[in-house]
């Protein structure tokens, strides 16, 4: 099937729209300093600049599509996806980490058709590594084509998890570290990108919100691997809103996402 030169052409502009932002991020990394946002999370003014640089760029070329980033201000009212092609940005995902002086962070552009995600696009500044792909165009680990893990679950399986901020899912979280070796990164976007290419057997995720994960859905679903949305899917999106409910899921190959389904009792 022909590529879409629509859609190759967005695909060329969020690479190098994210690529000319890691020089400030490497150059602001560990030095930017923190304050808490109206929603308790954490925000640097790098997070605002690449926010605002990657913006300006993406709708200076392609002025009809919708671009909708983590970083927009405080009482922003929600906005309805219209447009065939729209943007969800979240300029550093693992702020906390970014101001601390620890590696795991990255830039996360999604580029969504319809409002499902198609192409992914994240710079890994731990590994200083660009990860991106989506359905029908591969997934590249910087020079590397990658691909999930397809081994059979076993106690050494390595789980991208984060605490879950609800503790009605304590026993659920129980679970999981019961039952394999867990590595919680401080990035739900590095968690998932990171089962794409292989680094990690799976997922589960109770915290997300949709511009943490837009990215690398579709680098789960081209690299082989399936993702059980647990409380609804919120693709395709519908509308864009900074006060929008978690998103949670499991991911990992198929063997192995039945598995964590099994586990979580869901």
């Amino acid at each position: 099937m022909p590529k879409s030169p629509e859609i190759t052409a967005r695909i060329a502009a969020a690479k190098a729209a994210v690529m000319a932002e890691t020089e400030l991020m490497h150059r602001e990394f560990g030095r930017a300093k923190s304050e808490r946002k109206y929603d308790g999370t954490r925000v640097t003014a790098t997070d605002i600049a690449i926010s605002k640089h990657i913006q300006k760029t993406i709708t200076a070329q392609f002025p009809g599509d919708q671009f909708f980033s983590e970083e927009l201000a405080e009482g922003t009212a929600p906005s309805k996806v219209t447009a065939r092609f729209c943007w969800v940005l979240d300029p550093i995902d693992g702020t906390n980490n970014f101001a601390n002086g620890i590696v795991y962070c990255a830039i996360s552009l999604a580029l969504l058709e319809d409002g499902v995600p198609i192409y992914g696009t994240v710079y890994d500044l731990a590994r200083r590594v660009l990860i991106h792909g989506g359905p029908g165009r591969g997934v590249w680990d910087g020079d590397r084509k990658a691909q999930v893990r397809h081994e059979p679950p076993h106690s050494y399986s390595l789980i991208g998890f984060h605490s879950p901020v609800d503790k009605a899912y304590a026993t659920e979280a129980k679970r999981v570290i019961e039952n394999f070796k867990i590595r919680g990164l401080g990035s739900s976007t590095l968690h998932l990108a990171y089962t794409a290419v292989g680094l990690l057997n799976g997922v589960v995720e109770h915290n997300n919100k949709v511009w943490d994960i837009a990215a690398a859905v579709p680098l789960c679903l081209e690299a082989g691997a399936e993702i059980h949305y647990l409380n609804g899917s919120p693709f395709p999106l519908k509308e864009f809103s900074l006060s929008s409910g978690r998103v949670q899921y499991v991911a990992g190959n198929k063997v192995l996402s039945a598995t964590l389904l099994k586990i979580l009792g869901r």
